[in-house]
């Protein structure tokens, strides 16, 4: 059996982190954060269509309320996610080639780490914070509709201390794990294709628009997990439902959604999902790969 050639190790590259924080916060602040709100609007109100959730989400202000948990919570998830997405990626996927495996794989395998990682080390309190901003008015008669966040924050720590604030992060770190395994992969697959219909060899890179059209691939293909997304939507939602199980679980959670919604409710707001999977992946695969390349850290920088 034949053995791989050992790559020479080179110095760890950590400007992929300011990278990272960089494009997923220009991601989250332009369409990143409307596309999020409709989605979470969805899951959350799974009787709404798209038409509805849009319309709703309209009702709570304007333009300002596609923008709801913008500040300060999807900002500092964006910054925090998007650092330990990036470096950690790039780690792994430069880590699983020399070890190797097809770009397909290695970008999986790439993406499965980054994700992990950013869901254990930085999301569970941003992305709980950010979905009780987005649900807390999901029903009037709940006192928190008439709360900020931050009193939302107080009242979930004080009542059930730090893990309430993490609710959900299993399903966050199951969501992230799925989510950027498949981007990375299935973006890293597309390439490939790309190299094929262009007649490109296997070491020729790739144009920037032929980057984004496979990231935009990758992107949708992703929304395939969108059941994990509606389950850690309702673990992390404030709701008045007295049929509601209490310490909602991955698989409790999934039970009652089914039983109230059958399948159907597993995949409210895939449309904004696959619309919101593309924009992520354009930036933090496409993007990162071009100013990875400019910045000369191509290969999480070696």
């Amino acid at each position: 059996m034949s053995i791989s050639p050992k790559v020479e190790k080179k110095p760890i590259n950590f400007s992929n982190i300011l990278l990272g924080a960089g494009l997923n916060l220009a991601e989250v602040t332009t369409l990143g954060q409307p596309l999020e709100v409709v989605k979470t609007t969805m899951a959350a109100n799974r009787g709404f269509t798209l038409l509805q959730a849009t319309k709703h989400v309209w009702s709570r202000g304007g333009v300002l309320g596609f923008y709801q948990g913008l500040i300060p919570w999807a900002w500092i998830e964006a910054l925090t996610k998007g650092a330990v997405l990036l470096f950690v990626s790039a780690e792994a996927e430069y880590q699983f080639k020399n070890l190797g495996m097809s770009g397909f794989l290695a970008g999986m395998g790439g993406g499965v780490a980054g994700g992990v990682a950013q869901a254990y080390l930085t999301m569970g309190f941003c992305t709980c914070m950010k979905t009780v901003e987005i649900t807390r008015a999901k029903q009037a008669v709940l006192a928190a509709a008439q709360q900020t966040s931050f009193q939302v924050f107080q009242d979930i720590f004080r009542k059930e201390g730090i893990r309430g604030i993490n609710k959900g992060v299993n399903a966050v770190a199951i969501r992230q794990m799925t989510n950027w395994g498949s981007r990375f992969g299935f973006s890293r697959l597309a390439e490939d294709a790309i190299k094929n219909l262009t007649g490109k060899g296997a070491d020729d890179k790739l144009n920037a628009v032929e980057k984004i059209a496979a990231s935009t691939i990758g992107g949708g293909l992703s929304a395939w997990n969108q059941p994990i997304e509606v389950i850690r939507v309702e673990m992390q939602s404030k709701t008045a439902d007295p049929n509601r199980p209490k310490n909602l679980g991955v698989f409790s959670a999934a039970k009652y959604i089914y039983s109230n919604n059958g399948v159907k409710g597993l995949y409210r707001g895939v449309a904004p999902r696959i619309g919101l999977g593309v924009w992520q992946t354009v930036f933090m695969v496409a993007f990162g790969d071009i100013f990875k390349k400019m910045l000369n850290t191509d290969g999480a920088g070696h």
